[in-house]
């Protein structure tokens, strides 16, 4: 496919655009046409027959002429429930956890504000802060990619972020850090005034929320936000995010969230699947199941070092991770190579749990491509 020229009139509005967004590269999804797509950790089940046509007839019915009414605060209250919202915590919803990222960061965009968080992690974190023109310092994990608890602690003395993102479990490594480390660096990032950001997105799947610790000991979390979404529940497709924090912190960042965006469409979904939260708990719990076995088969590879999974994703290291992919692309499996992603993960690749089909045969065409 050919470029168009670019005319004199759009290159001089060209100018306008800043800089560093010119330089930046965007956001890009991979095509999984014709593959069996397991690069982007979504739960690879659908809804039962019935409970697609029972979603469909509550979805034709709504008023989609009008802007969204009360649907956002029957959908706080029902999450609120799922969750048991503990006392004096709020709700904030977003349209998928990335729009959250981004409405923390403008809340907290005073000249000089930076954002730590540890890497490798999530892309978001560092994208939204050079959005939002704020600094951005990462801390590399360690070599089992926990945190590395010396340097964090520095980088919070030396820096003094106005956010501090720790994603449990973390991505793209699918493991929990150290409780006890979290715990002091949370303490350390609320000595010097700052908020702390647990990203609880894989929630379902992990042994461990951060929840549990906010209620156990509210009075050490007062700077805590905690973030969660329903894409790894099972709705990747309905975008819909949600943070809970203290009701002050929660009221100051809803001020920045932009007027009815969370769409009647969206929030119908997340309260139809609340309301069956049953069903894509035992998704959960097959996905688990699913996880030990391709883990315990991974490890049975030779030359494959794999990494304990809080989540529906499995880290491994292979010998040649860019000829295992294009191997198992070649073999209609796609994964995702974040082998360029950081140095730590020289040579890595992440896969999706799915379905015990497909896991069959993502391991054939792991093996085949070693």
């Amino acid at each position: 496919m050919t470029t168009a020229p670019t005319s004199d009139l759009t290159r001089r509005a060209l100018d306008r655009i800043r800089p560093d967004v010119r330089d930046m590269h965007a956001y890009v999804v991979q095509s999984a046409e014709g593959l069996l797509k397991l690069d982007a950790m979504e739960n690879p089940y659908g809804l039962p027959p019935a409970l697609q046509a029972a979603l469909g007839a509550r979805l034709g019915a709504l008023a989609v002429n009008r802007y969204p009414g009360d649907e956002a605060q029957r959908l706080k209250a029902a999450i609120a429930a799922h969750v048991d919202l503990p006392s004096g915590q709020s709700l904030v919803l977003g349209n998928g956890s990335d729009e959250l990222i981004s409405l923390l960061g403008i809340a907290c965009d005073q000249p000089g504000a930076t954002i730590l968080a540890p890497l490798p992690g999530f892309v978001m974190y560092a994208l939204s802060a050079q959005l939002q023109g704020l600094d951005f310092v990462g801390v590399p994990l360690d070599a089992d990619f926990q945190l590395d608890e010396v340097a964090m602690l520095a980088a919070i003395a030396q820096h003094k972020p106005a956010l501090l993102y720790l994603a449990y479990p973390n991505n793209p490594t699918a493991n929990l850090f150290d409780a006890a480390a979290m715990r002091r660096l949370i303490a350390a990032q609320g000595a010097q005034g700052g908020l702390v950001v647990i990203d609880e997105a894989y929630q379902p799947f992990a042994a461990h929320s951060w929840l549990d610790e906010i209620r156990r000991d509210p009075a050490a979390h007062g700077h805590v936000v905690l973030m969660r979404t329903l894409s790894k529940f099972g709705l990747a497709g309905v975008r819909l995010g949600y943070l809970l924090a203290p009701e002050a912190l929660a009221a100051e960042i809803d001020k920045v969230r932009p007027p009815y965006n969370i769409s009647v469409l969206n929030a119908e979904c997340a309260l139809f699947a609340l309301e069956h939260a049953e069903v894509f708990e035992a998704q959960a719990q097959t996905i688990r199941l699913e996880r030990s076995r391709l883990v315990e088969a991974l490890q049975a590879l030779p030359g494959v070092k794999v990494w304990p999974s809080e989540a529906n994703m499995v880290l491994l290291r292979v010998p040649d991770a860019d000829a295992a992919f294009a191997g198992m692309k070649a073999r209609g499996v796609l994964i995702k190579n974040v082998s360029k992603m950081h140095p730590l993960l020289a040579n890595c690749l992440r896969l999706t749990v799915g379905t015990p089909d497909d896991n069959a045969r993502m391991l054939a065409a792991l093996q085949a491509s070693l």
